[in-house]
């Protein structure tokens, strides 16, 4: 999907035994390290993102560390990787990953640039690659021989590369790739030096993914009974990277990613000779009361003008945009959807308040988070007996309010450490707290 390089790393295990009760979105971003000139391994360079960030960061798990913006850092096989954290599926839910990975990136960013000036370097952030995450939970009993994550993440692969290409890719980029992860799917392409073609991106995903999880059967012959056009002599290969698959240049006919997107006319399955603007706006056609679902207005109109031609492609331009080359400089965020417009969701609201460090109060007793085990639990201590307690973020939520009052004084804290212990301590471990 790109052409810097990166190592193939070993398979992610740590996903299936951290269901969210919510269906969730989130949103990754990788990046190579260009200093002075030259691609350099961050790992080997600075040893771990405490290095060169100057606040003290929330351990994660491994080596990757909590933003104070509610994202995550770390090195990820020479290169630089943030991600967003989980965030509920709902109208607007795009957008609130696409701001939380930007301000994520410019906070990076920002860090990284006063290492420059502390070790005279000059040190550039290479956009290489975006994930963006959909929950799949459908239950084990609904799914049977026909609707199982990989059959679901093989019929996105000949229904996703072709709308993404024109919202994320551009010139040089190689493939679109969807990956099954066990609880949920995976879509992986170029880093798209455009906030709201980024977001843009997301939403159409979003749409798609969570509608054809819907359909009763995964098997690729469904698409037969639509009008969803598939380019004729597509044949998907298997994902470089893990497991999954990948709409490569060289699965097409055609290089699509350097054709003329308006002019060069490909044959579909069902006889027709379309364009790729023309398929990819037959495609979101097809899904766009779902894409509105769960689209911004904004974001919802440029997805429109993108697949009609009113608004440019990254394909439309020559070659990719030097903005791809320097990200936080070249190409930033410029606060598209302030909280005033779109406030935070829920889950990245409890995230942000553990990752701050703020104490809770539950029934009687006073938290302080501590840590957290991955996206989906907080590490706790109990101040009352120094106790470490674990609590799932669906079980935070029910405490959200309380964790957003202005802190009480220590004098409301007194004498309150043990009252209700026993009737909380019977109520949390049944939501997610060891």
């Amino acid at each position: 999907m790109t052409q810097l390089k990166k190592k193939k790393g070993p398979e992610d295990k740590s996903t299936t035994h951290e269901r969210i009760q919510l269906a969730a979105i989130g949103m990754e971003a990788e990046f190579a390290v260009i200093m002075d000139g030259v691609q350099v391994k961050p790992e080997d360079t600075f040893g771990s993102p405490s290095r060169f960030i100057r606040e003290k960061m929330m351990h994660r798990k491994g080596r990757s560390y909590h933003l104070p913006t509610g994202g995550a850092v770390y090195f990820d096989t020479g290169v630089i990787e943030v991600a967003t954290p989980v965030i509920e599926i709902e109208r607007g839910c795009a957008a609130r990953a696409g701001r939380s990975l930007w301000e994520a990136i410019l906070f990076v960013r920002q860090e990284l640039d006063a290492w420059e000036q502390a070790h005279d370097s000059d040190v550039q952030l290479a956009g290489f690659s975006t994930h963006y995450n959909i929950s799949f939970e459908v239950p084990k009993h609904e799914q049977g021989t026909t609707r199982t994550v990989e059959q679901l993440a093989y019929l996105l692969t000949h229904i996703l590369p072709v709308p993404v290409m024109l919202l994320a890719a551009n010139r040089r980029s190689t493939g679109i790739g969807v990956r099954p992860r066990g609880d949920r799917i995976e879509i992986t392409a170029d880093f798209t030096p455009d906030a709201p073609l980024m977001i843009a991106t997301a939403t159409i995903i979003v749409g798609i993914v969570r509608e054809v999880m819907r359909w009763p059967s995964y098997q690729i012959s469904v698409l037969e009974d639509t009008d969803i056009p598939v380019i004729r002599g597509f044949r998907p290969m298997p994902h470089t990277t893990r497991k999954g698959w990948l709409a490569r240049f060289d699965c097409f006919p055609d290089n699509p990613f350097i054709a003329d997107i308006d002019g060069d006319k490909w044959p579909t399955t069902d006889g027709r000779f379309m364009s790729l603007r023309q398929i990819a706006g037959m495609i979101t056609k097809h899904f766009w009361p779902y894409i509105r679902r769960y689209s911004d207005p904004f974001t919802l109109r440029l997805i429109g003008s993108v697949m009609k031609g009113r608004a440019p492609s990254l394909l439309d331009l020559d070659d990719r945009p030097a903005g791809y080359e320097d990200v936080g400089r070249l190409c930033t965020w410029d606060n598209l959807f302030p909280e005033r417009v779109l406030p935070r969701s829920q889950y990245e609201r409890v995230l942000i308040r553990a990752i701050s460090g703020d104490k809770l109060h539950m029934d009687g007793d006073w938290y302080t988070p501590t840590g957290m085990r991955g996206w989906s639990r907080v590490v706790f201590r109990r101040k009352a007996d120094n106790s470490r307690h674990i609590f799932s973020l669906d079980y935070l939520l029910d405490h959200l309010r309380e964790w957003e009052r202005p802190y009480r004084s220590g004098k409301r804290e007194a004498g309150r450490g043990k009252r209700g212990e026993a009737r909380h301590r019977t109520k949390a471990t049944g939501n997610g707290a060891t």
